[in-house]
């Protein structure tokens, strides 16, 4: 499926899809559709939530120090 509010960078997955909900364990999801599924799993009904997909944390940048500069 192709989403463009992210030109279909992210791939389908039930851990932030519309009917899926996080279950007790905090590993499995509980599907509405497809009962207790994995997080990575997807079927044909996924319907993506942006507001349940939870961004990678970007690197840190390195430090530089004023001889890194110096010719």
């Amino acid at each position: 499926m192709k989403n463009t509010l992210f030109r279909g960078e992210i791939s389908p997955a039930c851990e932030y899809c519309e009917y899926g909900r996080k279950a007790s364990d905090n590993v499995m999801i509980l599907c509405i559709k497809k009962g207790m599924v994995s997080p990575h799993y997807s079927c044909r009904k996924f319907l993506y939530s942006p507001l349940k997909r939870v961004p990678r944390r970007q690197p840190k940048l390195p430090s530089f120090s004023p001889e890194d500069f110096k010719l």
